[in-house]
């Protein structure tokens, strides 16, 4: 009796272990549902945006140096300095040009006494040929009256023809003076331009970036001495994909991040789209300006402190694209591929499902849009603790 008490006890108990391996392995082991965190179908406002990491730059650059080589003789600028439209910034050695430009007009004032008595000759010789003229007349009417002789009257006619020449060579003179002095005055003008041109000019507003050269060196023309940009100009030079370059315009609204100001956020808008792209990394540049109101004196970043900015200074750039309202979203990490095909795992019956979904924009804080495949009633799976099979068993976590 007490041999089949033993055994019954034996049997209940190996009864129990079975029992209890079975549930653990329908509970924890791999018959178990898979634990899975769900959301669904949310309605709201969708702000795309594309984000890019790009170096400040300057619009418009201005290089000033000389048109002619020559010797640098002074700069009244240095590096980080603000200038204004037509200040004058330095100025090449003119050698011997102002002694040539004192010779030319020496010669303008010679020039002009001369023309004046070519002038004087001129009223002298016409004053002679109407004296002549008039005595040529009065001649040929007392020759009618046969009061002088034919040889006198020939006499005066030729006189008055005489005198006309004299008028003649009298007015070429002149103009030869003249032609002369305008000669002069055309070349004291070179001279005089030749000499502006070796004062370097500011043609804009803005800042000296570089001073290239310094005093006593020997510049070949066309080389740069100062190099200026417009602070108004200054925009960031940014990369983005090219895959997500389409719906790029310009105007769009931009925020910019400086990286020595990472804690302010500066506004900006698209200002170009450039037509070449980097082939190697696929990737287009981008023109995001600065807002006008940016460096004016009400902000930090006035003109009196822009030398905290400076040219390739990195800066990361967000782009805003046009925004949707009342889209339809889901988290971005709820969206999977199974069978090479995207979709999302939708939980029905306890069960997983994977739907197809047709999906639009996507954000940069981690939604996306859906345009079609499910419905607000649907339990989408948003994490799994594995990845998951079609009509597998799933718990949802007290977590989610």
């Amino acid at each position: 009796m007490k041999q089949i008490n033993h055994r019954l006890i034996y049997l209940i108990l190996s009864t129990l272990v079975i029992i209890a391996l079975l549930a653990l392995i329908a509970i924890k082991g791999p018959l178990a549902p898979v634990k899975v965190q769900t959301v669904t179908l949310m309605q709201g406002k969708l702000q795309p945006a594309l984000f890019g990491v790009g170096t400040i730059d300057a619009r418009r650059r201005y290089v000033i140096g000389p048109t002619h080589t020559g010797k640098l003789q002074n700069l009244l600028v240095d590096h980080g300095d603000s200038v204004k439209a037509g200040e004058l910034l330095g100025q090449m050695d003119p050698v011997d040009l102002p002694d040539r430009i004192n010779s030319a007009r020496l010669n303008i004032e010679k020039y002009e006494h001369l023309v004046e008595a070519a002038q004087a000759h001129l009223d002298e010789a016409n004053s002679r040929a109407a004296q002549a003229k008039r005595d040529g007349i009065r001649y040929r009417d007392l020759l009618k009256k046969k009061q002088v002789s034919h040889e006198l009257a020939e006499g005066k006619a030729t006189d008055a023809i005489a005198t006309m020449d004299q008028v003649h060579a009298a007015q070429a003179e002149l103009e030869g003076s003249r032609h002369d002095l305008q000669r002069l005055k055309s070349d004291f003008k070179a001279l005089q331009a030749q000499l502006d041109e070796l004062k370097l000019i500011s043609p804009v507003t803005g800042l000296v970036t570089a001073r290239d050269v310094e005093p006593g060196s020997l510049v070949v023309g066309g080389s740069p001495v100062l190099r200026l940009i417009d602070p108004a100009s200054l925009w960031v030079r940014v990369r983005i994909e090219q895959r997500d370059s389409t719906s790029l315009v310009t105007g769009l609204d931009a925020r910019i991040v400086l990286r020595n100001h990472a804690d302010k956020t500066l506004n900006g808008k698209v200002a170009r789209l450039e037509l070449i792209a980097d082939s190697l990394t696929e990737e287009r540049w981008v023109d995001v300006a600065f807002a006008p109101a940016t460096f004016g004196k009400s902000t930090e970043f006035s003109t009196e402190n822009l030398h905290q900015l400076a040219m390739g200074m990195l800066a990361n750039v967000t782009i805003l694209l046009p925004a949707i309202e009342k889209a339809e979203w889901l988290p971005a990490a709820a969206l999977q591929s199974y069978n090479r095909h995207t979709g999302v795992w939708v939980m029905r019956d306890d069960k997983a499902h994977f739907v197809m979904v047709k999906t639009g924009t996507r954000t940069l804080d981690g939604k996306i849009q859906i345009l079609s495949g499910i419905n607000a009633k649907d339990k989408v799976v948003s994490y799994s603790a594995k990845s998951l099979n079609e009509g597998m068993h799933l718990k949802v976590d007290k977590h989610d």
